[in-house]
């Protein structure tokens, strides 16, 4: 799991309800910049990566599971070597 990835699965989660990442955010019972893009990474171009107590809120709120919200990340490649 990247960290693109997993905002990606956010943005995706968010468009399945119908939601902006804002909305989403909101629905969840968090603040409507949760999930923005300019919070993604830092001013120093680190990446930030979502809390798994925003994560949590986001699942309770949606009815998903990790599961079911990890089939929101694209495929990974699948590793060759023996």
């Amino acid at each position: 799991m990247t960290h693109d990835d997993l905002w990606r699965a956010i943005v995706k989660l968010a468009a399945s309800r119908n939601m902006s990442c804002s909305g989403l955010a909101k629905f969840a019972g968090l603040d409507a910049t949760t999930f923005n893009k300019s919070k993604r990474f830092s001013k120093y171009g680190q990446p930030r990566w979502p809390s798994t107590y925003s994560l949590a809120k986001v699942l309770n709120a949606t009815g998903i599971t990790m599961s079911e919200f990890v089939h929101f990340m694209p495929e990974q490649s699948k590793d060759t070597e023996k």
